[in-house]
C-alpha cells in the first residue's frame, strides 16, 4: 500500500543509496575485515536494487526486513544497543523501522495503548522544516531549523519522561523536479522573515517539487531534567537587579541557545495604561528601542507591521537582514535603532501571559540572517519563564509602591490612589537610578467640597454625667471600706482619709470641673491603693474586704459602669452610621469617582471632594456635583432614620442632630505628608475648615437657639444659587417621604469673621419597624416613645 506524502514539498522515497555509496568507498580498504564487510553489503545492494533506487510503499520495509537489518547493523552496534536510544525512520513521516534494544524496552514499558508521536511539530511546521532542508541542500543556506523535537513517553511507573531527538541526515539526498521554482536571494530573504506564514512557503515550494531519497537516524536523549535547567533560568532573573552580573548571566543562556557568541539582549516593560514601553530602571539593563529614553510611545517605537505583530497578534517580529530594510526606510523604527546599534538581524519577542502584553525581549546579532523567524521559535520554551519572572517582578513592584504609599501617606482612598501610585513609581525609579529621590506632595486643584455630619447632641455633658456617676460609685465603695476599717482599727489617719473621700464626694456632686476626674483618680492611685495593699496583709477579714472592692473595678482600676454604657452606645451608633455611608459610597463612586473620607467621633462626619483632577480619565460636569449633593441629603435622611431605630436597644439613650455644609466655590486640597491626611490648600480656602469646625455650635442670628436640632437636618450655605438648588432637592425628597413639609429658612450668627451664612432646616420623616408604611416626625416616632418609657420605668 503506497503512502501519500501529504503536506510536504517533496516526494519521499525510502532509499539506502547514500549508505551503499559509503560502503563502495570501502571496497578498496587496506583493512581486510572492513573490505570484506563492504563486499557483503554491496552484494545485498546488487541483489536488491530497489533498496538503492528507493520506494514510497512503506510496507516494503517489512518485505525487505532481513537485508535492511544486515545493512544497518554497523549503525546499530549490538554491543551498544542496550545502552543507546536510537531509531531509523523515514524522513518526516516518523515511520520507525529499526530500533536499538533500549528503545524497544522503553516502548514496552510505556504500555500497549501508547502511541509514539513527535511533540512540538505541527503539520505546517513539518512542511517548513522540509523546505529548510531543501534550502540547505540545494541552495547552501545554512540554517538551524528552530526548536528541537521531543518524544513524551511514560515509564513503567507512569511518569512522563521527556526525550530529545537528534537527527542524522547524512543519508538523505534531495533533488529538484521539473515542478521546482528557482529561488532568488530576495525570495530566500522573504522566506527567512516569514517562517510562520505557511502560504508564503507553499508559494515557493509546490507539492512534490522535489524528491527526497534516504532515511534518517535519530539519536534520542532523556532530557527530563531540563525542567531543572529551566528553573535555573528563572533564578537568574531573580538575581539582585542592581547586580551588573544579572544581564551578563542571562545573556550567556541566549548565546548557547542561538549559537551566537556576540548576541545582544534588550528588555523593556509595557505600560498598558499609557500604551508605552518603559525602560527597566536597573543598572546594566539595556533596550535597543528605548536608547536614552525612559518612556516611549508604542507607535513611535514600532513601525506598523511590528506594532501589529507584537501588540495585536502577540507574534515575534523578526528582521533577518536589517541593512536592506534600513536603507529603504532609514527613519523607520525599530530598524533604525538596531542598525545604529550595529545589529544586522533581530527579533522582538512579546512577553505575554496570554491576556496582556507585559514586556518586550529584544535580540540582536551583528550579522544578517543569524536571527530570523525560524530560530525565533526557540523562544517558545523561554517566554513562559520570562512571564513568571515579570509577573513576580510586577507584584513585587506593586508591593513596594504600596509600601511607599503606606509609609508616606497611610491608607489612601481608592479614588485618588492612582495619583499616589504615579508619584510612587517616579519615586521608585529615581531611587533605583541612585538619584536623591523625594516623595512630592499630592495636590488636587479645583475640586468641590461636600461636608456632612450626624452628631450626638450634648455628648460632652452626657459623658461628664456618666463619669460623675462612676466616680460617685467608686468613692462610696472606698468610703464603705474605710468606715469598716476605722471600726476595726482606731487610727486617726483613717479618719483623715475618710474626710478627704467625703470632700471629693461633695466636689463631684456640687462643684464638678474638667480636672476633677484626674484629681480623684490620682488620689485613689497614689494614696488609697497603697493603704489598701497594706490592709490586705493585716488579716483575712481585711483582705476579703479589700478584694471585694477591687472586684468592682475594671482592669484600669476604676468603676466603669455608666461610662461603659455610654461608650458602647457611641460605638454601636458609629459602627452603624459608618456602615451605612460606606455601603452607599460604593454606589456613589460608580456614578462618578470622587474622594471620600469619614471620621468617627461622637457621631460620624464625612467629607467628599469631586472634580476633574480627581476623576482622572472622566469628563467632569456640574451635573455630577448636583447628583452627589442630592445623594448626600438622601443618605443623611437614611442615617437619621437608622439612628432612632437603634435607640430602643441602646444601653444609653442619646439624641442626634445632622447638618450639611454647602460650599459655593472650588478649592484645592493638598496631602499633608507630616499629618498623613488631606487638607485644604491656601489661606483663603482655610475659611472652609474654620466653618466646618464651628458650625455645629453656631446659633441662629439674634437667638440662643442652635442651628442643629433633633429630628432635623440643617443645610448651611452662603449663596442664592445653592439655596435654589437645595429647595429643588427638598421638593423631590418631600414627595419621596424623606422629609416633611416643615421647612425653615434661617440666618446664622457670624462665626469668627465669617458672616452671611444661611441655612435651610428640614424636618426628617421617620419610619418604625412596627409601622413600615407610615411616616412620623421625631416627636411622634413610636420607637422614640418606647425608648422614653423604658428610661422612665
Amino acid at each position: 500500500m503506497n503512502r501519500k506524502n501529504s503536506n510536504l514539498p517533496f516526494k519521499i522515497l525510502v532509499s539506502f543509496d547514500k549508505l551503499f555509496q559509503s560502503y563502495e568507498a570501502l571496497l578498496n580498504s587496506e583493512n581486510k575485515y572492513v573490505r570484506e564487510r563492504a563486499e557483503r553489503i554491496m552484494d545485498i545492494a546488487n541483489k536488491y536494487p530497489i533498496l538503492r533506487d528507493g520506494f514510497d510503499d512503506v510496507t516494503l520495509l517489512d518485505t525487505y526486513k532481513d537485508p535492511i537489518d544486515a545493512i544497518l547493523r554497523d549503525l546499530f552496534t549490538p554491543t551498544l544497543s542496550s545502552n543507546e536510544i536510537k531509531v531509523a525512520t523515514t524522513p518526516l513521516q516518523d515511520k520507525v523501522f529499526y530500533t536499538s534494544e533500549r528503545f524497544d524496552k522503553i516502548i514496552e514499558q510505556a504500555g500497549e495503548t501508547f502511541h509514539l508521536e513527535i511533540k512540538t511539530l505541527m503539520d505546517d511546521e513539518k512542511f517548513m522544516f522540509a523546505c529548510c532542508a531543501i534550502l540547505k541542500t540545494v541552495y547552501g543556506v545554512e540554517l538551524d531549523k528552530g526548536r528541537p523535537s521531543y518524544y513524551d513517553i511514560p515509564d513503567a511507573k507512569g511518569i512522563m519522561r521527556h526525550y530529545r531527538l537528534a537527527y542524522n541526515g547524512d543519508f538523505i539526498d534531495i533533488q529538484p523536479t521539473e515542478k521546482a521554482r528557482e529561488l532568488t536571494k530576495e525570495d530566500i530573504t522573504e522566506l527567512l522573515d516569514n517562517f510562520g506564514n505557511i502560504e508564503v512557503w507553499k508559494h515557493y515550494f509546490p507539492d512534490e517539487s522535489y524528491v527526497c531519497k534516504g532515511f534518517v537516524i535519530s539519536n534520542i536523549f532523556d532530557v527530563t531534567l531540563d525542567s531543572s535547567i529551566s528553573e535555573l533560568k528563572t533564578n537568574l532573573l531573580a538575581v539582585d537587579k542592581n547586580n551588573k552580573l544579572f544581564l551578563h548571566n542571562f545573556t550567556e543562556i541566549f548565546k548557547s541557545m542561538f549559537g551566537i557568541p556576540d548576541i545582544q539582549l534588550g528588555f523593556s516593560i509595557f505600560n498598558k495604561e499609557d500604551q508605552a514601553f518603559e525602560k527597566i530602571p536597573y543598572d546594566g539593563v539595556f533596550s535597543f528601542l528605548m536608547c536614552s529614553e525612559s518612556n516611549l510611545d508604542c507607535r513611535a517605537a514600532l513601525c506598523d507591521e511590528a506594532y501589529d505583530d507584537i501588540l495585536v497578534n502577540n507574534k515575534y517580529f523578526t528582521v533577518s537582514d536589517i541593512t536592506s530594510v534600513y536603507k529603504s526606510s532609514p527613519k523607520s523604527e525599530p530598524y533604525k535603532s538596531f542598525y545604529e546599534a550595529g545589529m544586522r538581524s533581530s527579533i522582538l519577542a512579546p512577553i505575554s501571559n496570554g491576556k496582556e502584553l507585559l514586556g518586550l525581549l529584544e535580540l540582536g546579532s551583528p550579522r544578517p540572517y543569524e536571527l530570523n523567524s525560524i530560530v525565533a521559535n526557540r523562544l517558545d520554551d523561554v517566554i513562559p519563564y520570562l512571564v513568571v519572572t515579570i509577573m513576580r517582578s510586577k507584584a513585587e513592584e506593586k508591593n513596594r509602591i504600596e509600601a511607599i504609599i503606606q509609609q508616606e501617606c497611610t491608607s489612601i482612598h481608592s479614588s485618588v490612589f492612582w495619583k499616589f501610585e504615579k508619584e510612587a513609581k517616579r519615586f521608585l525609579k529615581e531611587s533605583m537610578a541612585n538619584k536623591q529621590a523625594t516623595f512630592r506632595e499630592v495636590v488636587f486643584e479645583n475640586v468641590h467640597p461636600l461636608y456632612g455630619q450626624i452628631d450626638v447632641r450634648d455628648s460632652s455633658a452626657a459623658r461628664n454625667q456618666t463619669t460623675k456617676k462612676d466616680l460617685l460609685i467608686q468613692l462610696n465603695l472606698i468610703s464603705d471600706v474605710f468606715d469598716k476599717v476605722a471600726k476595726e482599727a482606731s487610727l486617726p489617719i483613717y479618719d483623715e482619709i475618710k474626710f478627704r473621700i467625703k470632700s471629693y464626694l461633695n466636689q463631684v456632686k456640687t462643684e464638678y470641673q474638667n480636672n476633677s476626674e484626674q484629681l480623684i483618680l490620682d488620689f485613689l492611685q497614689d494614696e488609697i491603693n497603697p493603704v489598701l495593699n497594706h490592709l490586705k496583709k493585716e488579716d483575712d477579714q481585711m483582705k476579703e474586704l479589700v478584694n471585694k472592692y477591687y472586684e468592682s473595678l475594671n482592669e484600669n482600676g476604676i468603676v466603669y459602669k455608666y461610662r461603659k454604657d455610654y461608650d458602647n452606645a457611641i460605638g454601636i451608633i458609629n459602627k452603624t452610621m459608618a456602615g451605612i455611608i460606606d455601603e452607599k459610597q460604593e454606589e456613589a463612586q460608580k456614578m462618578f469617582p470622587h474622594y471620600f473620607e469619614r471620621y468617627k467621633t461622637d457621631g460620624v462626619e464625612h467629607t467628599m471632594y469631586i472634580g476633574s483632577s480627581i476623576a482622572k480619565d472622566r469628563q467632569f460636569s456640574e451635573l455630577y456635583l448636583g447628583n452627589l449633593r442630592l445623594w448626600q441629603l438622601q443618605v443623611m435622611c437614611e442615617m437619621e432614620n437608622e439612628f432612632y431605630q437603634l435607640l430602643p436597644d441602646l444601653p444609653f439613650k442619646l439624641k442626634a442632630a445632622s447638618l450639611i455644609l454647602v460650599h459655593n466655590a472650588t478649592l484645592s486640597i493638598r496631602f499633608r505628608m507630616d499629618e498623613h491626611k488631606f487638607d485644604v490648600d491656601g489661606t483663603y480656602n482655610a475659611r472652609y475648615e474654620i466653618i466646618k469646625k464651628r458650625l455645629d455650635k453656631a446659633f441662629i442670628a439674634n437667638t440662643k437657639e442652635r442651628v442643629t436640632q433633633e429630628g432635623k437636618i440643617a443645610i448651611v450655605y452662603a449663596s442664592k444659587k445653592e439655596e435654589q438648588e437645595y429647595l429643588r432637592y427638598i421638593k423631590l425628597l418631600q414627595v419621596q417621604k424623606y422629609i416633611s413639609d416643615n421647612v425653615e429658612m434661617i440666618e446664622l450668627e457670624a462665626l469668627q469673621g465669617v458672616s452671611g451664612l444661611k441655612a435651610i432646616r428640614v424636618e426628617v420623616l421617620y419610619t418604625s419597624k412596627d409601622h413600615m408604611n407610615e411616616y412620623f416626625t421625631l416627636d411622634k416616632l413610636p420607637a422614640l416613645k418606647a425608648a422614653k418609657l423604658k428610661v422612665e420605668s
